[in-house]
């Protein structure tokens, strides 16, 4: 009998040093496939490739995700928290007034120029969000 083929989200989960589950990998493979997506979205997706999962389970997974660094939370003014797997650039975000789609923004400069603050009053900074508002091709 031959094993199953080990998914990408199965093994960046392991990468991570997480225990591997049925609702981590559905909640992983929808973050995946669609980026900046809100929780509510995530629970619906979920259940379409994953059954009966709860609310409670789909949150927590996200918690997990997210305090273990696979996941990122952003949550621009206005908007619900968002989710995404593109961690540990430092990229940023472009967010339409009008519909409120998001999309990735590379650093403007270099390589994160925008971790070099002004005066960064004593801290030592590892991470910056910069969001850029507009509006979309669409609604333009």
């Amino acid at each position: 009998m031959t094993q199953p083929a080990v998914t990408t989200a199965e093994s960046r989960l392991r990468d991570y040093g997480l225990r591997v589950t049925r609702q981590r990998v559905a909640v992983l493979t929808v973050l995946e496939d669609h980026p900046h997506t809100d929780t509510d979205t995530v629970i619906r997706q979920v259940r379409e490739v994953a059954g009966d999962v709860s609310h409670q389970a789909v949150y927590d997974v996200l918690r997990a995700l997210t305090a273990s660094g696979l996941v990122r939370r952003i949550q621009p003014a206005g908007s619900v928290a968002r989710y995404e797997v593109r961690v540990g650039d430092n990229h940023h975000h472009v967010v339409c007034r009008e519909c409120g789609a998001i999309a990735d923004v590379d650093c403007a400069v270099g390589e994160t120029p925008c971790l070099t603050a002004s005066d960064s009053g004593g801290f030592v900074i590892d991470q910056a969000e910069v969001t850029y508002w507009g509006r979309c091709p669409r609604c333009a």
